[in-house]
């Protein structure tokens, strides 16, 4: 895969990826670099047909700080128009994230603030240890979370984002789950083993009936009733028996089998950097 200077991308033998925020010095903020590698790293990994779900993570003690102070003094200093550019390729980023066809995993320790909020709110899940510490800390430098608001939103439901957003207040793991961001919170001592649970648990799935739920998902949205999602919800269900895996799925439960993707559960079950 690419080369990265802020990230790492690395790909498990059992058919998953980890996208590794890794500007541990600097506390994982972000740069412009970072965001184009980001989006770069996601396309690597929307390219890539064998994959099963992506895990995104952050080397050191904290998730993502945030925007790295440097680059943010740099912002100040441009014009409208270099800003717009700078904020385009922030949601690039976000709304890849949130279109990926496969599923993804957030894993929160430390301080996830400002747009890291946004990477969390993106991905389908996300846990996190209980003494995290997340913030929509934009107010308190002037600024709003504009780009990443309608994914925050959409996480932790309007009258929560607008609390925090409003009051830039600090809240932790614990929280994060209360209000949804999280969909799992644990002791810090825990995280890793838990990980390897969560992994362990997506191995089971089919890797298609994974994608086919992400579109079905999507294409639901709200649940609100027409006619015309009954028909794609018909449509969608008839296309995933007639498929390889479905119809592998069916055999495998009626013959008391483990169908053929659950091979790699079993074969490592070891926690992988």
């Amino acid at each position: 895969m690419s080369d990265f200077h802020t990230l790492e991308l690395h790909t498990d033998p059992r058919g998953f990826v980890t996208l590794w925020l890794n500007r541990a010095e600097k506390n994982n903020a972000f740069n412009a670099q970072m965001i184009r590698e980001l989006i770069i790293a996601l396309d690597t990994v929307q390219a890539n047909a064998s994959l099963r779900f992506l895990l995104i993570r952050g080397r050191g003690k904290h998730f993502s700080a945030g925007a790295d102070l440097a680059w943010m003094q740099q912002s100040a200093n441009l014009d409208y128009n270099t800003n717009l550019d700078d904020a385009r390729e922030l949601a690039e980023l976000m709304y890849n994230l949130a279109k990926l066809k496969i599923p993804s995993l957030a894993v929160v320790q430390g301080a996830a603030y400002g747009g890291a909020l946004g990477l969390i709110s993106c991905c389908d899940m996300a846990i996190g240890s209980e003494d995290a510490q997340f913030c929509l800390s934009e107010v308190r430098i002037g600024l709003a979370p504009a780009v990443i608001s309608p994914f925050v939103v959409q996480a932790i439901g309007e009258r929560a984002a607008r609390r925090y957003a409003l009051t830039a207040e600090r809240f932790s793991g614990r929280r994060a789950q209360e209000i949804g961001l999280l969909a799992e919170c644990y002791p810090p001592q825990e995280l890793e083993q838990q990980v390897e649970a969560w992994v362990n648990n997506l191995l089971l799935n089919s890797p298609q009936a994974m994608r086919a739920s992400k579109d079905l998902l999507r294409e639901v949205g709200n649940g609100e009733l027409t006619p015309s999602l009954r028909r794609y919800c018909e449509n969608a269900i008839a296309r995933i028996r007639v498929s390889a895996e479905g119809q592998e799925g069916l055999r495998a439960f009626l013959e008391k089998r483990a169908p053929g993707w659950q091979a790699t559960v079993e074969n490592d079950k070891e926690p992988r950097p």
